[in-house]
């Protein structure tokens, strides 16, 4: 049987940046992934922004991950060569009557100590994105994009160089507890380790469960994007977001640009049963065309086309707006530390959260 002090369930974003930082400790770690490669899940099925902190309750993990993380994503994507850009972000007003809820928000990014932000006119807007509809807006500099896929490559370069061991293909299929550890069962081999992190993701509480862990529910919701057609790319410069949906479940159709040049409206909210299913019932391009003319009134239907889908892992049903990070010690298995509920802003936070897990373990 292999020994090691640190398994982590879940080769994406959260998983691997605990795996780092966990090493850097000195410790041994591996992940075990189930899929042949990592952050093929919610890790790379998102839009790729690095957020500024503004929308989460200040003293929420969410909040304080997600500025602490910003800054040390934006450094390890520069010294490890992940594409990335700084280039801003609008939140917007799209009529006078919306003001008030921009100022609220406003208010809400700088009580959370989001660097940077200011309120502008419609002539700040103009300068930007000349062709958004708008009245006002906050303009969020520190706000930016990253390319997911090269983001989860690198994570898992820079942990195996500190001496992680990464499993992919490796599905845990069972668990005990005892004196020593907790035995992890997989199709090929048992390890027995020290501690556990649960980095799952959307499987994050069936993990829990078959660890002996605490009952709770990761529900599955589908976010659909649609694209510019590639002649349409310049009517957009940055990131643009309308204000938040008042429920609380998104942040709206908002207009992202990706490192590759790419304009993306979405994502949309569906709660479904699913874990693993993007892409039946899929809404129409007229779906997206009718939000997206909210900020754009020049896009027809002929401008778009649909694009791909994610899946976030949310703690909160739909009858409730928001949960936080859960990243503690498990009640029932001490054994056991949870990063779970790990959606935006995840990516953002990775590296924060990864310190935050490893300052965890024992």
């Amino acid at each position: 049987m292999e020994q090691i002090d640190v398994a982590i369930i879940g080769g994406g974003v959260t998983g691997l940046a605990s795996a780092l930082a966990i090493a850097q400790r000195g410790l041994t770690v591996c992940v075990l992934e189930k899929h042949p490669r990592p952050g093929l899940e919610t890790s790379t099925h998102n839009s790729g922004v690095i957020h500024g902190g503004i929308y989460y309750p200040a003293g929420t993990l969410k909040s304080k991950l997600c500025i602490d993380g910003r800054p040390l994503l934006y450094e390890f994507c520069a010294t490890h060569k992940v594409p990335h850009e700084k280039c801003g972000k609008l939140i917007v007003a799209t009529d006078d009557s919306e003001i008030p809820r921009l100022e609220k928000l406003f208010q809400t990014g700088v009580a959370n100590g989001v660097d940077g932000l200011t309120m502008v006119d419609r002539a700040f807007i103009s300068r930007r994105e000349p062709n958004i509809r708008a009245v006002a807006g906050i303009f969020s500099p520190e706000t930016g994009i990253v390319e997911p896929e090269a983001l989860v490559n690198a994570l898992r370069r820079a942990a195996e160089a500190e001496g992680a061991i990464f499993l992919p293909g490796t599905t845990l299929s069972g668990a005990d507890t005892g004196s020593d550890g907790i035995e992890l069962r997989t199709e090929r081999e048992t390890i027995l380790a020290a501690t556990v992190v649960n980095a799952a993701g959307l499987y994050a509480d069936d993990v829990s469960k078959m660890l002996g862990g605490d009952d709770f529910t990761i529900y599955p919701v589908r976010g659909e994007y649609a694209e510019l057609i590639p002649s349409k790319r310049s009517l957009v410069n940055a990131l643009v977001y309308p204000l938040p949906h008042a429920a609380g479940h998104g942040l709206g159709v908002h207009v992202t640009r990706s490192t590759g040049g790419n304009i993306w409206f979405g994502p949309s909210v569906k709660y479904q049963d699913a874990k693993g299913d993007y892409e039946s019932d899929r809404l129409p391009v007229e779906d997206f065309a009718e939000a997206a003319r909210q900020l754009l009134p020049m896009l027809t239907v002929a401008d778009l086309r649909l694009s791909g889908s994610g899946i976030r892992p949310k703690l909160h049903p739909a009858s409730e707006s928001f949960a936080d990070f859960m990243i503690r010690r498990d009640t029932q298995n001490p054994r056991v530390i949870h990063a779970a509920g790990i959606e935006s802003p995840g990516l953002t936070s990775c590296m924060a959260v990864g310190i935050f897990t490893a300052g965890l373990v024992p």
